[in-house]
């Protein structure tokens, strides 16, 4: 078994919504079907008892060793704890080689499963031990270390039930909801308008201590001390006993409660001066210990914590017990699981030593022994939720410290006996207002009920409803698909909204140019979300972007499928047939919002107005024939169309109809371009589904000139003295098609086209291009590409020459080496009249190069 490719698909693809690795998977005949490999399975569940290797009921399935693997990776990080239940194994059209598809949620996860999940396979194969324990030990530890912990993975679970999407921004806990002008961002319990400044004052236990008594807010007595001995002063100056702790501490960290004599504070003052930069010696109060979360202008959460302890049984010592609690599943290291192990450190060992006690000491039947006098979860405390509890009163006290300190989320320590009345110095005191506070001890109390914090947070980010989405467009097919993309941004453009665009030129924000190149990738999808300008989003969505990596986004508002060619890179990565093509262009349309969501199909390509079937909202049809059976149905229905009628493009839905006059959309040349007309239509119906006014669509169709600035590529027309050049970036038998029939409706003398081609098509789609032109230019020039694309020196020119063997028209074929000197060759030859059309390969060089030419003074 070889595996040749691994890929990460981070977003929907052509086989599920979810993130999945795929692989491509090579198995030798004897390892193709399974139940030949003698005693293979028995081996397998040796080794892996909880493997299911499932085989559907009343169907003829063989497994092969490439399938064994898959159910292995998955089932991997099913037992690591991992929420993925989704695998497939295809075969592909090469004997024995497989495409095999793995759900993960934690990319390093899926692809650690998928590496142990070889391993698993090869050892059953060779009867060779594994050691199964370490693998799960491996992707357990990979898991805790990589996902999100449960604060916020509680508010990334609170946003997704309500739809709105996610990025984490790091490998830790920073995440963006959200999408361009609309998102916002948490990191930990933390928003993006929490205040800085309110996080520096909750660091300083003093001034927050100021800050509350000055709100009438009870706060214990106490000072920061300069040194132990000052730490002893403050002590008496209190009397009774005292808290000592860091100034600027978290976690419970060198906290030392109920200190009494000179010997406990001197060591208090040692222990809590390692853990931070000053030390505070405050009245101890006794009660127990409180959190109040607050969460913009509410109380949301309380919870009783007790410190860390154990219930002696008259035979093992206090650390025998403690291994025992620590065993509980529950419990782990860090912030990961409900629970923190408890551990036996130099805090602990002296809160023992208070009370008599020793570690290897053996406390007697029911005697119940406090390990530490703090009660953070963080050093192994526990929680009781008593929100219902809490008084009127006291929340509204807990708030105004909230706000006092400046914290949107605030996660305030209160000692109290209990939190039935309100806050006085007799009842209670507040002892340190915290920034960032966890949640676990809200999410999953100990004892009582959990609240859903995450979601009381998510509300302060956004409104009832609001999902935090911008309207997002893409735009698929094999031609004119960035034509439509910037056609389309240029409608919904206006003052005050600003359009982030991806297309196979670059990434645009508004009027500026931020990535160049083809960005018709999810890269650039996601790149133009995480813009904070961005109100509009139109992606060109390329079947190699959906192949390689998935969709940018994880779902769109209008999906539109301009048309389907049968050279549009078949032969490639397992894509044969149009029908496969079109599976992987449709994942835009089957990833539409449900039942807002607008699919814009071309009605006259069989394969994409099929698409519908997979549509999970709506369906606007646009072609230019007026009596299609597709159009004349769907509008008999009610749908909605885009159609040519007596010069106009018509918008109809439900009996009523809308007009634009062709004539005054330039794009079209008064609509004698057939393939342009096509796309207005396409975008035109896009901004309709989007909701842009009819006034502001007929203004962007009649502004919008495929000119070099506005499309570079395409269609793009020069006058070169007398003669009309046409420049455009075609490079298929259908852009062959539609150009030819765009030229032939033009008027010309003598009729010249300059061509390369991709080395990246089959050897028939290369040869087709020059069979159409051959039989529609009177002059070809042929040059070869910057970019072979794998193809040998001279491969694709010897191809392209072959497809003009049975050319009808074409008298004259030139062969020149380099893009420019082939159209410098072209130009020399022209007259007025006549027409020459350039398929140019390097788009800006080679349009610098004509408009340089065409602004050459004629020769003296």
């Amino acid at each position: 078994m070889e595996v040749s490719r691994v890929r990460a698909l981070r977003g929907p693809n052509i086989w599920c919504r979810q993130t999945a690795i795929e692989a491509i998977v090579s198995c030798s005949e004897a390892e193709r079907v399974i139940d030949d490999l003698d005693a293979f399975e028995t081996r397998l569940r040796a080794r892996f008892p909880d493997i299911d290797i499932q085989r559907p009921v009343g169907a003829v399935f063989e497994p092969s060793l490439a399938h064994v693997l898959a159910t292995a990776a998955l089932s991997l990080q099913a037992v690591a704890g991992c929420p993925v239940t989704f695998c497939r194994t295809v075969p592909t059209p090469d004997a024995g080689v497989y495409q095999v598809v793995i759900e993960y949620v934690e990319e390093n996860v899926g692809r650690l499963a998928f590496d142990l999940a070889g391993d698993l396979c090869e050892a059953a194969l060779r009867d060779a031990p594994f050691d199964l324990a370490q693998a799960v030990f491996q992707l357990k530890d990979l898991y805790d270390d990589v996902r999100l912990g449960p604060s916020t993975g509680s508010i990334v679970q609170a946003a997704v039930r309500r739809g709105i999407p996610y990025r984490r921004l790091t490998e830790g806990s920073l995440v963006q909801f959200g999408w361009g002008r609309r998102q916002r961002r948490i990191q930990a319990a933390e928003t993006d308008a929490s205040s800085a400044i309110g996080e520096a004052i909750a660091q300083d236990k003093a001034l927050t201590k100021s800050l509350l008594a000055s709100a009438g807010v009870s706060v214990p007595r106490g000072r920061v001390v300069e040194d132990a001995d000052d730490a002893w002063r403050a002590a008496q100056d209190i009397g009774g006993p005292v808290v000592v702790k860091p100034l600027d501490g978290n976690q419970g960290k060198g906290v030392a409660v109920n200190v009494q004599g000179r010997e406990q504070v001197l060591a208090a003052y040692a222990v809590a001066r390692e853990h931070g930069s000053s030390v505070i010696v405050e009245r101890y109060f006794p009660g127990h210990d409180f959190r109040l979360l607050v969460v913009g202008d509410r109380l949301v959460a309380a919870a009783r914590r007790d410190p860390p302890q154990v219930v002696g049984d008259g035979t093992h010592s206090i650390a025998q017990l403690v291994d025992v609690i620590n065993q509980d599943p529950l419990r782990g290291e860090g912030h990961g699981t409900s629970l923190t192990r408890i551990r036996l450190d130099e805090t602990a060992l002296n809160t023992l030593a208070s009370q008599g006690y020793q570690a290897d000491s053996v406390p007697a039947q029911g005697v119940c022994v406090v390990l530490r006098n703090n009660a953070n979860l963080s050093t192994g405390g526990s929680a009781t939720d008593v929100t219902e509890q809490v008084h009127p009163e006291l929340a509204a006290s807990a708030v105004m410290a909230a706000r006092m300190v400046g914290l949107d989320i605030c996660g305030i320590d209160l000692v109290a006996r209990d939190v039935y009345q309100p806050l006085t110095p007799e009842t209670g005191c507040i002892v340190e207002v915290n920034a960032a506070p966890g949640l676990r001890m809200h999410l999953t109390p100990s004892f009582g009920t959990g609240r859903d914090v995450g979601e009381a947070i998510v509300e302060t980010l956004y409104a009832p409803g609001d999902t935090g989405r911008i309207p997002v467009a893409a735009v698929t097919g094999t031609n004119g698909k960035t034509t439509t993309v910037r056609l389309l941004a240029h409608l919904c453009a206006r003052p005050g909204v600003c359009v982030g665009m991806s297309n196979s030129d670059g990434v645009y924000v508004g009027a500026r140019c931020i990535d160049t190149g083809d960005c018709s990738g999810p890269r650039s999808a996601r790149n133009v979300l995480l813009h904070p300008d961005v109100d509009v989003a139109v992606f060109e969505t390329a079947r190699g972007g959906i192949l390689r990596e998935g969709l940018g986004f994880d779902r769109c508002d209008v999906a539109v499928v301009t048309n389907l060619g049968l050279g549009d890179h078949l032969g490639m990565n397992y894509i044969r047939t149009v029908e496969e093509l079109a599976a992987v262009k449709r994942v835009i349309v089957e990833n539409l919002a449900p039942a807002t969501g607008m699919a814009v199909l071309n009605a006259q390509d069989a394969h994409v107005a099929a698409m519908a079937a997979h549509c999970p909202g709506r369906v606007t049809y646009f072609a230019q024939d007026a009596r299609h059976p597709v159009i004349e149905t769907h509008r008999a229905q009610g749908g909605r169309v885009v159609f040519v009628d007596q010069g106009d493009l018509v918008f109809s839905e439900g009996g009523t109809e809308t007009r634009i006059q062709l004539s005054v959309v330039p794009l079209t040349r008064g609509g004698t371009l057939p393939f342009q007309v096509e796309n207005a239509m396409a975008a035109a119906a896009a901004a309709w589904g989007l909701g842009i006014d009819w006034v502001q669509i007929q203004r962007g169709l009649a502004t919008f000139v495929s000119d070099v600035g506005t499309v570079p590529g395409r269609f793009n027309v020069f006058d070169y003295r007398g003669a009309t050049v046409i420049a455009d970036y075609g490079h298929n038998p259908d852009a062959m098609v539609a150009l030819v029939a765009a030229v032939e409706a033009l008027p010309a003398r003598r009729r010249t086209v300059v061509i390369s081609g991709a080395g990246d098509r089959r050897d028939q789609d290369i040869r087709q291009q020059t069979e159409i032109l051959g039989d529609a230019f009177d002059s070809v020039v042929l040059y070869q590409d910057q970019c072979q694309r794998g193809r040998a020196d001279g491969e694709v020119l010897a191809l392209l020459r072959a497809g003009l063997a049975s050319a009808r028209r074409a008298s004259r074929v030139e062969e020149i080496h380099g893009e420019c000197l082939a159209i410098d060759t072209a130009l020399s030859s022209l007259a007025p009249g006549d027409l020459c059309l350039v398929l140019v390969d390097q788009v800006e060089a080679s349009l610098a190069h004509i408009a340089q030419r065409v602004r050459a003074p004629l020769p003296v």
